[in-house]
């Protein structure tokens, strides 16, 4: 039975784990993890930890996934990165790397608490309803054991519940017609996404490559001649995050309005100490 949930419930509810997630992939404890297996360069270790589960796949298994990375970038990388450690190895110091990650950045206290049991409980449930049907990063990771751990099951599902909503994104993407580096410069022009500098640095592209993107979008009125949104772009961004929504409605009506209004409760409870703790970049989320 599915319960009628207030606009954007499911939306927020995300907005509150996935950044969790996200704490992997800023963590020195994943540098410290992953030199031990021999990886040196800090493009290779990421890509692989969010790969791993994947299998040992090669750059165009990862361009289609991922959606908005190089294709050279992944090139560069890809399958190399499997020589170095196999994606067991990848996934178990992946997983370390979360324990690490989480109890340094929440304390030992937060991590054994009830209410990290409780949203472990609920974000799992909520993945009850998730679907594998063309969601291949999602049904990837819904392959793998849920860990003992509360905080690390709690991780787990949130890793489930955002990639379950990334693939539906992509597909989103491709209906209202932005291709890798016009997305992710529409998503910058928000102010909610990642800065330029980040945009460049993480995903493999060139200034070159942002310039063109963004003229582009100007030619389809998304961007104004200061690179802002036009009132155009603002209603396609609307459009693709409402679509994306509807994609990802199941896990949060599945779990139901109380269910998802107390884990996002919970969940920007436990973001909020990660933040402050230093969790992200400053300079991360920006136009500039």
């Amino acid at each position: 039975m599915t319960t009628a949930l207030p606009p954007r419930a499911g939306r927020r509810c995300h907005n509150a784990l996935n950044p969790l997630h996200s704490t992997l992939y800023f963590s020195p404890d994943l540098d410290r993890e992953f030199n031990a297996l021999g990886f040196t360069d800090q493009s290779a270790m990421r890509l692989a930890a969010r790969s791993a589960a994947l299998g040992a796949v090669g750059a165009g298994t990862v361009a289609a996934t991922f959606y908005n990375y190089n294709h050279e970038l992944l090139a560069r990388h890809l399958p190399a990165v499997w020589e170095t450690a196999s994606p067991a190895d990848v996934l178990a110091a992946r997983l370390r790397t979360v324990d690490a990650t989480l109890r340094r950045l929440l304390g030992d206290d937060t991590v054994s608490s009830p209410e990290m049991a409780e949203a472990a409980m609920l974000a799992l449930r909520a993945t009850e309803a998730c679907t594998r049907h063309a969601r291949p990063l999602y049904s990837a990771h819904a392959d793998l054991p849920v860990p003992e751990a509360p905080h690390l099951a709690y991780w787990y599902a949130a890793t489930l519940l955002r990639e379950h909503r990334g693939d539906g994104h992509l597909a989103a993407l491709l209906t209202v017609g932005l291709d890798p580096v016009e997305a992710l410069a529409s998503h910058t022009a928000t102010g909610k996404g990642m800065s330029p500098r980040w945009v460049l640095g993480s995903r493999g592209w060139k200034r070159a490559d942002w310039d063109a993107a963004t003229e582009r979008l100007r030619g389809r009125g998304i961007l104004d001649a200061d690179g802002e949104l036009t009132e155009a772009g603002t209603a396609l961004r609307d459009e693709l995050e409402l679509l994306t929504d509807r994609l990802d409605a199941a896990p949060y009506e599945h779990l139901g309005a109380a269910g998802v209004e107390r884990l996002t409760e919970l969940g920007r409870g436990f973001l909020m100490t990660a933040a402050v703790a230093g969790a992200f970049p400053a300079d991360l989320v920006g136009k500039a």
